[in-house]
Parts: structure tokens; sequence; C-alpha cells
């Protein structure tokens, strides 16, 4: 079984206030962006281990403490499912804020519990997800969603973006979770991020917020740079996803070339096309 494991963009990004747990409680729109995605198979083996291949952009932890691993150990301990061999073809930048893997962890998870036959609810699937991170279980609507709590309470959001066009850069460095969370200042804002993504996208710059930047940019010049050239390059609307590094821009019809610096990556896709 192969399964396209899509990425995502934050729309708006309130960090409201820090919990005793030690999270945060924020408020964002996730958005999925179709045609940027890892490629992640998942077959039977005999026996009752795994097999883990991974190819393409290398990433920066040690194999076995990949979330891949991680889905299925926590899929075995629950329900018992037996052994597999996942090969994960990465193709979405990581350290990026574009939950490419989460994404891949909620994909295993969907894809055993059709392998073995497990019949778990949306519900209970929404469950195992979120037991890996924060942003794994939107990956299971895969649709817009208004995500609270650490990001894993999510509510369906109405919101057409179809035929605009999305650029979707990331800077050669990247931005740690850690890094990101620690120059943050929570705040709650006087209107509610829900109110504010119904008024047209061509007012959301002035209102729609992501509140990982302030931090981020002064660390981080060049991602900073990259969201000036999209708004530059004509762009509706240009923010930094999740902690960064990637920013994106949303485009009224087909987007201008926008020249890259040495190391950047580019995605660029119509809201809304057949893959």
């Amino acid at each position: 079984m192969i399964l396209k494991a899509n990425c995502k963009i934050n729309l708006g990004l309130d960090i409201l206030r820090r919990r005793p747990d030690g999270y945060h409680d924020l408020e964002t729109v996730m958005f999925p962006v179709a045609g940027l995605y890892d490629l992640v198979e998942v077959t039977p083996a005999a026996g009752r281990d795994v097999e883990f291949v991974q190819q393409g952009i290398v990433v920066d932890c040690p194999a076995e403490a990949n979330i891949c691993l991680r889905a299925w150990r926590l899929m075995r301990d629950r329900y018992g499912v037996g052994g597999v061999r996942i090969r994960l073809d990465k193709r979405v930048p990581f350290g990026a804020g574009l939950g490419g893997g989460s994404s891949d962890g909620t994909a295993v998870v969907m894809a055993l519990n059709k392998l073995f036959g497990l019949g778990l609810s949306e519900a209970e699937l929404i469950a195992r997800a979120a037991e890996l991170g924060s942003d794994t279980a939107f990956f299971v609507r895969n649709t817009p969603q208004l995500c609270t709590g650490r990001g894993e309470v999510m509510a369906p959001f109405a919101l057409d973006l179809r035929g605009l066009t999305l650029v979707v850069i990331k800077p050669s460095e990247g931005v740690s979770t850690r890094e990101a969370y620690a120059g943050v200042r929570p705040r709650v804002p006087e209107v509610p991020l829900a109110e504010r993504l119904r008024r047209p996208v061509g007012e959301w710059q002035a209102s729609v917020t992501n509140d990982f930047e302030a931090s981020v940019f002064a660390a981080h010049p060049a991602i900073r740079a990259v969201k000036e050239r999209l708004l530059a390059a004509g762009a509706l609307y240009a923010s930094m996803s999740g902690s960064g590094s990637a920013v994106f821009g949303l485009f009224d019809g087909p987007a201008p070339e926008i020249g890259l610096c040495d190391g950047e990556f580019l995605h660029r896709e119509t809201i809304g096309s057949s893959e």
C-alpha cells in the first residue's frame, strides 16, 4: 500500500497562552497542500518485526527515531499489528513548519488500520495520531481545519481557495520547534482568527499573523527576506508556515517567476487542481 503523505500550511497562527503541562494553547487553520507530499509504502512482512527504508531527502534523525517507526510501534503495542516493511520516499523538506514528518506518521497509522483490518473509526484514528505529535491528527481528515489546544483539537473550517496559486519556498536554513517556541510571546488577539479568515484573502495581510514570525525573523533574516520577495512579487498574502522556516504566498492566478537563492526549495501549485 502506497500513500501520498501531503504536507500543510498554517493560515494564521496565534499562540494564546502557556499551559501548566509546558505546551502552549494555540489557534490556527491548517490547510492541506495536495501537490507536495512524501510517498509512504507499507507492506506486510513475515514475523513480528519492522523493516524501514528511507529514500529521498535525508532526515537529520536516527532511523530508529523516525516517526514512521514510532507509529508502527504505537499500533503494535495498542492493536497487535504484525511485521511490515515501511519505505519512506522523503520529498517534503523538514525543519520547515510544513508538517511533513507528522503526515508520514499519520500515513503509517492509516495504512496499518487498512492492512490489518482494524476498522478504527475516525475518532480512534485521530486519537492514535495525536499520540505521535501536535500536527499529526490533522492529516486524518486532511481538509481545512480550525485547530486549537496544542493543535490536536479540530473543527472543520469552510475555506475556498480554489484557483489561487500557492508558492512555497523553504530557505536553506531550518528552525527547530524548540527555538521557535523559546522566542514567542503568548497573547490573545481581540478578534478571533476564524473571524479574520472569513474576510477576503486580499485583507489577510494586515490581520492574519503568525506569532512565531517576530522572533524567527529576528534570528533568521533570510526567512524574512523570502516573505518580502513573495509580497514584492504580488502575493495577496504571504506568511511563514508553522514554526518555519518555509514561507508561502497566495497569488490570484499564475504566480510570476521568483528568483531563488542558493539552497532554497520551491513548490508551486494551483489550489484545487487535480493531481
